[in-house]
């Protein structure tokens, strides 16, 4: 069972949310929360698997509980997912930054919802795949000054291979079929990549990429 924390300062718009991923089976929200500081007391208590915080949010926005929840080794299991109006939220990118596993717009089709929630719980990809391929181009286009960044140099011929496609949104499925390796081979790259690089989850990796130079938007 997938247990989800949501935190959105407005009761509609979470009581929308909680009847949509309780429809499943395998999902259950714990605990809701109605600003930041509220929702990274209750991750705290409850540790669900799933966080979703809306991005603007009184007392405590979703960026700085995100930063707060990602700095506390006891909280490294919990996945956070950002909640946000706009496709292209100016504040998105700077929740990856902080720690976010990715994000979701907020008229999400339900179905997609529930995929999304699932895949954020097993750490396995980005969320809303199109939408970040076009959020990166536009806030990355022009990142932080290109460094090595930490542990970059210490990744192998393939490992840069792979956190390159990684960066383009690429599932682990579609990185095996492009370089014509196997899933499990991906997947231990991918493994071996994030210790090396310090980075909790592919979202981290991803900032990675574009920040150290690796890799740029529109290209490779």
């Amino acid at each position: 069972m997938i247990r989800v924390l949501l935190a959105d300062d407005q009761p509609l718009i979470r009581a929308g949310f909680r009847a949509l991923l309780e429809m499943a089976d395998d999902i259950t929200v714990v605990a809701e929360a109605g600003d930041g500081g509220e929702a990274v007391e209750l991750c705290r208590a409850l540790l669900p698997d799933v966080a979703l915080l809306d991005v603007r949010m009184p007392l405590l926005d979703g960026i700085q509980a995100t930063r707060r929840i990602g700095a506390e080794a006891g909280l490294d299991s919990v996945r956070v997912v950002i909640l946000t109006n706009y496709a292209l939220d100016e504040y998105v990118f700077a929740a990856l930054r902080a720690g976010a596993s990715g994000f979701l717009v907020k008229d999400i089709e339900p179905a997609d919802l529930l995929q999304s929630v699932r895949v954020a719980a097993k750490g396995e990809a980005l969320l809303s795949p199109s939408v970040t391929r076009r959020l990166i181009e536009e806030y990355v286009a022009t990142p932080p000054r290109p460094t090595s960044g930490p542990g970059l140099d210490r990744l192998t011929d393939r490992e840069r291979e792979v956190l390159s496609l990684v960066a383009t949104g690429m599932s682990n499925e579609e990185i095996a079929r492009h370089l014509t390796i196997s899933h499990a081979t991906v997947k231990t790259h991918v493994s071996r990549t994030m210790a090396k690089l310090g980075a909790r989850d592919r979202a981290q990796l991803v900032v990675h990429a574009y920040e150290s130079g690796l890799v740029t938007p529109g290209g490779r």
